[in-house]
C-alpha cells in the first residue's frame, strides 16, 4: 500500500471556498490561507442548530505506543456517514510539531481516512500553535519585567507560578534558571518550559466561546502572589487587551477537507495526558451548525481523553454527546492481555481474549457517564479473521454495537459499516442525559477521588506537601468549584505507564496542583508525567526530509 503522503500528494484537492459553499458557508465569509485552508468566522455559528444535530464523541482503548488509529477512523466515520447519504463533519485537534518530529511522525489520519493538505497540518498549518506560543512568552517576558522593574520596591511579586513554552520536545528545557548574567540581564530565577500543548492559552483557546471570552480568561491567569499573599493576574499587569490581539486570529476554527473532500475543522491542540485533549468548543459548535452529524475525538484512551471531554468540554458548553465509539485493536488488546509488546502483532487468542478486560473497563465507564456505545475494531494488515470474530462474539455477549472498519485501507467505503451502525443506534435506541463522574461544588479531593477510584480502579489516594499546599491556596482563591484536568501516563489506568491491562487497588499520587484560573479548571499531576517531553533514541526528525521539492517522512 502507498504511504500516507503518496497518498496525499495524489489525492486532487478542492478549492476550499467550494468545501465551505458545499458545507453551507458563504463564499465571503472563507477568509483564505492558500488554495486549500481556511478559518470561518465564529459569528456563523448557530447554538439552536447546535443543540439539535448530533455530536458524535471518537474515543479508544488504552493505547499502545504506536496508538490505535483513532484519528484515523474518526475521519472514516465522517467519509462513511457521507456515503450513506448523511451530512456529516469532523472536528480534530491540530497536531504538535513535538510529537511530528519525535515519535508520531504526523498526526492527520492516515491511509485513505486522512485530513488534507496534510503536510501544512502537521507543520506550521495556520499559525495556531505559534500565536499561542508567541501569547505564552509575551506575557512571560511582561511578567519578568515588571518584576525587574519593581526589583526594588514592594509592588514585586514573592511567588511566581508562570514558565515558558515551546512547541518542542525538550528534556533539557523542563527545569532551567533565567536571568544570569548580572542586573543587566534580569532577575535570576528558577523557572522552566512546558510544551505548548499544555500551556494554558491552549486550553483558554480551546474553552473560549468568544472573543471577549477569551480576554475574559486571559486576564484571569493567575500568574503568581505578591508579598502579601494576594493572586497577582495578567489583568493586575495590565496586558489582558495586547494578549487577546495576539491570539484574534488564532481563535477561528479552521477549515479543510478530508481525502474524499469532506469538510473538516482542525482547531486546538492541547494533548489528553497533560492537559483536557479536545478540539475548540467553537469548532465543535461550528461543525454542528452546518452538519447533520459531528464527529470528533478525545485524546489518548477514553480514562483520559473522553473523561475530560465530558467532565471539562461538555460541562463548560452544554454539549451532549449522542454516542461514544471505542476503537479497539488486536495490537493493543494483546499488550493488554500480557503479550510482549514486540510480539503483538502475531496471532495469539488467549492474549487477545485477556485483553478484554481493557476493553471492558472502558465500556463500563463510558455508560457511567450515560453513553451508549459501539465498539469499533480497527483493522491492521496483519489481523486474522479469528480475531475480528472472537471481538465482534464478545461485544454481542457484552450488549454492545459492533462493527469492523477498514477505513485506513478502504477510505469512506471502509467506514460504511460503522456508520450505519451509528446511524441506527442514535435513531432506535433512547438517549440518556449526560452524567458527570462529580459535581461542580464538590471539594477538590473528592473530585479526584471519585475519578481516580471510579474511573481509573485507584483504591487510594496520597498527596505530597507541594499538593496539600495548593489545595489550601484553592480553598483560599474560592476555586474549588473548577473541573479537574488529571495529567498522568496515557499507557495504564494507573500512574504506571507499564502496568498494563486493568489494574485494582493501586495507590495514586498526586504531585502537583496546577492553578488555571483563566481556563478555570485544575490540572492534578500525577505519578512522573512530564509537561515537557522528551525525545526517543530515535527521533522521526531522522526521517523527514526534503527531496526535489518534496517533503518525505511525515505520516
Amino acid at each position: 500500500m502507498k504511504t500516507d503522503i503518496e497518498i496525499a500528494r495524489e489525492t486532487q484537492l478542492d478549492r476550499i471556498e467550494e468545501v465551505a459553499e458545499k458545507l453551507g458557508v458563504p463564499r465571503d465569509e472563507v477568509q483564505n490561507y492558500g488554495r486549500y485552508i481556511a478559518k470561518i468566522p465564529t459569528h456563523l455559528i448557530d447554538r439552536k442548530k447546535v443543540d439539535a444535530h448530533n455530536l458524535i464523541l471518537v474515543s479508544a482503548i488504552t493505547p499502545n505506543k504506536a496508538g490505535v488509529g483513532k484519528t484515523t477512523v474518526s475521519i472514516g466515520l465522517a467519509l462513511g456517514l457521507n456515503k450513506i447519504g448523511k451530512k456529516a463533519v469532523v472536528a480534530l485537534r491540530e497536531p504538535s510539531l513535538g510529537p511530528c518530529f519525535g515519535m508520531k511522525g504526523g498526526a492527520a489520519g492516515g491511509g485513505y481516512s486522512q485530513v488534507l493538505p496534510m503536510e501544512n497540518i502537521n507543520l506550521h498549518f495556520t499559525g495556531d500553535f505559534h500565536a499561542v506560543t508567541s501569547a505564552h512568552n509575551m506575557i512571560t517576558a511582561l511578567l519578568d519585567n515588571y518584576i525587574y522593574q519593581n526589583r526594588h520596591t514592594c509592588q514585586g511579586l514573592k511567588e511566581i507560578k508562570w514558565k515558558r513554552v515551546l512547541d518542542v520536545n525538550d528534556r533539557n528545557l523542563r527545569n532551567i534558571v533565567s536571568g544570569l548574567g548580572g542586573s543587566a540581564n534580569g532577575v535570576p530565577a528558577e523557572t522552566g518550559f512546558d510544551i505548548t500543548s499544555a500551556s494554558e492559552i491552549m486550553a483558554i483557546l480551546c474553552l473560549a466561546t468568544d472573543i471577549d471570552d477569551l480576554k475574559r480568561r486571559i486576564g484571569n491567569i493567575l500568574l503568581g502572589y505578591t508579598y502579601d499573599d494576594k493572586p497577582f493576574t495578567v489583568r493586575d499587569l495590565g496586558i489582558a487587551g495586547a494578549i487577546t490581539v495576539l491570539l484574534k486570529d488564532a481563535l477561528l476554527p479552521n477549515l479543510v477537507q478530508t481525502t474524499e473532500h469532506t469538510p473538516a475543522f482542525v482547531h486546538g491542540g492541547p494533548f489528553a495526558n497533560i492537559a483536557h485533549g479536545c478540539n475548540s468548543i467553537l469548532a465543535t459548535e461550528m461543525g454542528l451548525t452546518y452538519a447533520d452529524y459531528l464527529i470528533t475525538e478525545a485524546g489518548f484512551g477514553a480514562d483520559l481523553g473522553a473523561e475530560k471531554f465530558f467532565n471539562i468540554k461538555c460541562r463548560k458548553a452544554g454539549l451532549s454527546p449522542k454516542l461514544t465509539v471505542i476503537v479497539a485493536t488486536a495490537q493493543s488488546l494483546k499488550l493488554h492481555g500480557g503479550v510482549p509488546e514486540s510480539q503483538i502483532k502475531e496471532p495469539n487468542r488467549e492474549g487477545l481474549i485477556r485483553g478484554f478486560a481493557n476493553l471492558d473497563k472502558h465500556i463500563e465507564n463510558m455508560k457511567k457517564f450515560g453513553q451508549r456505545v459501539i465498539v469499533t475494531f480497527n483493522r491492521f494488515a496483519s489481523d486474522t479473521e479469528e480475531e475480528i470474530s472472537l471481538v465482534a462474539e464478545h461485544c454481542h455477549e457484552k450488549g454492545v454495537g459492533f462493527a469492523l472498519n477498514t477505513v485506513f485501507a478502504n477510505g469512506g467505503e471502509g467506514g460504511v459499516e460503522l456508520a450505519k451502525l451509528v446511524v441506527d443506534t442514535i435513531e432506535h435506541n433512547p438517549s440518556e442525559p449526560l452524567k458527570f463522574t462529580y459535581e461542580e461544588n464538590d471539594p477538590v479531593r473528592e473530585k479526584v477521588r471519585k475519578v481516580a477510584q471510579g474511573i481509573y480502579g485507584a483504591s487510594s489516594i496520597v498527596y505530597t506537601s507541594l499538593a496539600e499546599k495548593k489545595l489550601k491556596q484553592i480553598e483560599q482563591l474560592g476555586i474549588s468549584h473548577y473541573p479537574i484536568c488529571i495529567a498522568k501516563t496515557q499507557y495504564s489506568f494507573s500512574s504506571d505507564p507499564k502496568a498494563y491491562d486493568v489494574t485494582e487497588g493501586f495507590e495514586l499520587k498526586v504531585r502537583d496542583i496546577i492553578i488555571n484560573n483563566g481556563a478555570e479548571m485544575l490540572v492534578v499531576i500525577m505519578g512522573e508525567i512530564m509537561r515537557m517531553p522528551g525525545l526517543p533514541k530515535e527521533p522521526q526528525a531522522y526521517h523527514i526530509d526534503i527531496v526535489n521539492g518534496l517533503i518525505e517522512g511525515l505520516s
